[in-house]
């Protein structure tokens, strides 16, 4: 598999990512993951809207809670032509728990455990612990991409204003 070059550090410490590095203006490659009901997704299933993919190695910790909470938050002012697809590789039934009890409501949670299909096509997969790096892709409705963070410190919060103001300019 091939190797990301972007670096990116997890508690101070140099990690691998794994997976082909999507860059800007690349061409949105499908991908498969599980819903919180264990049923398969494709990004193709949001053709028509812009995509933000808000990547996090796990919900249960809380920069990754404050990444969803800050998403969430952000979502319920937004274009409905714009979707905000939070992915980890929680199992689905975490993703689902977390957002029950914390009223995460207007995110698509998503889980690339199974397969690791969107985070090798993307190059977010850390090796060294098979979690997702922290970052954010927005992609616009003709499967463009239009911003891309690997966020370098995998305990640090991502650019929500920059990435947000991406999307809304695709609406």
């Amino acid at each position: 598999m091939e190797k990301n070059n972007s670096k990116v550090t997890f508690k101070g410490n140099p990690v691998t990512l794994i997976g082909n590095e999507i860059k800007l203006n690349d061409k949105a490659v499908n991908f498969t993951v599980l819903n919180n009901g264990l049923q398969e997704v494709k990004l193709s299933d949001f053709d028509g809207k812009v995509k933000i993919l808000s990547l996090f190695p796990s919900i249960d910790t809380g920069v990754c809670s404050k990444q969803a909470h800050t998403f969430n938050h952000e979502a319920a002012n937004l274009s409905k032509d714009i979707v905000i697809l939070a992915i980890s590789n929680d199992l689905p039934f975490a993703l689902n728990r977390f957002c029950g009890a914390e009223g995460i409501t207007n995110l698509v949670t998503l889980s690339d455990h199974k397969n690791l299909d969107f985070s090798t096509k993307y190059g977010f997969l850390i090796e060294e612990l098979r979690l997702l790096a922290r970052g954010v892709v927005v992609i616009d409705k003709n499967n463009v991409v239009k911003y891309v963070e690997y966020v370098p410190e995998g305990t640090h919060e991502p650019d929500y204003e920059s990435a947000i103001s991406a999307a809304k300019k695709l609406v």
